[in-house]
């Protein structure tokens, strides 16, 4: 078996395959240089200097050992040849294997010249490194291009260091499509509070700079100055090295309920994968998915299918912001605990609920983590029993 990607679907991929039975041979291909290391703490602790490499490590020696995998690192995967079976890489090589799990993950998008010193996005370890030694080299003037996840959390992580921070966020509020209109002003009011400034409902036109970046145009005239200059607009499913292969692409790799292709012997997880018409980027998703995947590729159809229940966490500013369920627009949204005003949650926070046709179908909590808890239990309890048939 081959597992293209060796970040933490992976992993989790890979021991699910030794968990599951399988004891054939294991390859596991990473673009990176680097064995799996845990995400989210770059743009937070990482980003900040309170945890170091050591620390974001997935895998230690006793279960690199015990997986008895061949890891073939910094090297990238170009093509996927199904009727030989054979994953080829950009060195040349070829990988022979009776069974693919692609999870390649996603890319950060990029803005024309960010080649411009001083202009980062964030999403693997050379990226947070890179960016920590710049902040490193004394106050700068920061300009966060996207109010999305990893935007706000680089602003807060940047504020924390005694930078001077803009955020600039095209949509009237930032993080609207994930919390709704209602609450999504609760994370600008956490930028406010930050001493972060917020510039909403604009574009950006193009960076300014020779060698290195010395501001940001918006489209509405005005250059912001700055110095570093973090693009967060997102991510884009890695699945370049799959074109000219029989399978099917459309902002992922197409897969049925349980991770499966079309194609057989070949499932997609993480943030690569679009499961059942939806591609979550969520750590959720990426460590849920690889059991039913590999149930599923052992035994060369879908025997088990992926019930997750949409979650994701966010540390701004000294909050955490955690939501779970399936929010629509429409949904009427409930304050059930806490507080929250113009200004930001109260000291102890809040819970609030989605509700839709009479029951809930989402809560979001800040600075409640024991509440949040009980209501996901009861969001997760809720999804089990619809998708039980009715007993006739």
């Amino acid at each position: 078996m081959t597992i293209v990607g060796a970040s933490l679907s992976g992993l989790y991929a890979a021991r699910e395959l030794r968990a599951q039975g399988f004891d054939g041979r294991l390859v596991i291909v990473g673009e990176e240089p680097h064995r799996p290391y845990d995400r989210p703490p770059l743009s937070k602790d990482f980003l900040t200097g309170r945890t170091g490499e050591d620390r974001l490590a997935l895998t230690d020696a006793e279960e690199t050992a015990g997986l008895d995998a061949e890891w073939l690192l910094g090297v990238r995967a170009r093509g996927l040849d199904t009727r030989g079976r054979t994953v080829l890489l950009d060195d040349g090589r070829t990988v022979s294997t009776d069974g693919v799990v692609i999870a390649t993950g996603a890319t950060a998008r990029r803005l024309p010249g960010d080649h411009l010193t001083g202009v980062h996005t964030l999403r693997t370890l050379d990226d947070a490194r890179a960016l920590r030694a710049d902040l490193a080299r004394g106050p700068r003037r920061v300009v966060v291009i996207g109010g999305g996840f990893i935007g706000a959390e680089t602003a807060s992580s940047c504020a924390r260091l005694g930078h001077a921070v803009t955020v600039v966020e095209a949509a009237p509020l930032p993080l609207v499509p994930q919390l709704g209109p209602e609450t999504a002003a609760v994370c600008a009011a956490l930028h406010r509070r930050g001493g972060v400034e917020l510039i909403t409902g604009t574009g950006v036109g193009g960076l300014h700079g020779a060698a290195a970046v010395t501001g940001v145009a918006l489209s509405d005239g005005r250059t912001l100055p700055a110095d570093t200059v973090i693009v967060g607009i997102g991510a884009a499913p890695a699945t370049s090295w799959l074109l000219g292969s029989t399978l099917a692409l459309h902002d992922g790799v197409l897969c049925d309920d349980g991770c499966a292709t079309a194609l057989p012997q070949v499932v997609a997880v993480g943030d690569v994968a679009r499961v059942g018409g939806t591609r979550a980027e969520h750590w959720t998703s990426a460590t849920e998915q690889p059991r039913v995947a590999v149930t599923n590729l052992l035994a060369g159809r879908t025997l088990a299918t992926v019930r997750t229940l949409p979650y994701f966490w966010s540390d701004q500013y000294g909050s955490r912001i955690q939501f779970a369920g399936h929010r629509r627009d429409g949904d009427t949204v409930r304050l059930t605990e806490g507080e929250c005003t113009d200004d930001g949650p109260g000291e102890a926070g809040f819970l609030a609920r989605y509700e839709r046709d009479g029951r809930t179908v989402a809560v979001l909590g800040v600075d409640r983590p024991r509440a949040f808890l009980r209501a996901r239990r009861e969001l997760q309890r809720d999804e089990r029993e619809r998708a039980v048939p009715a007993a006739l």
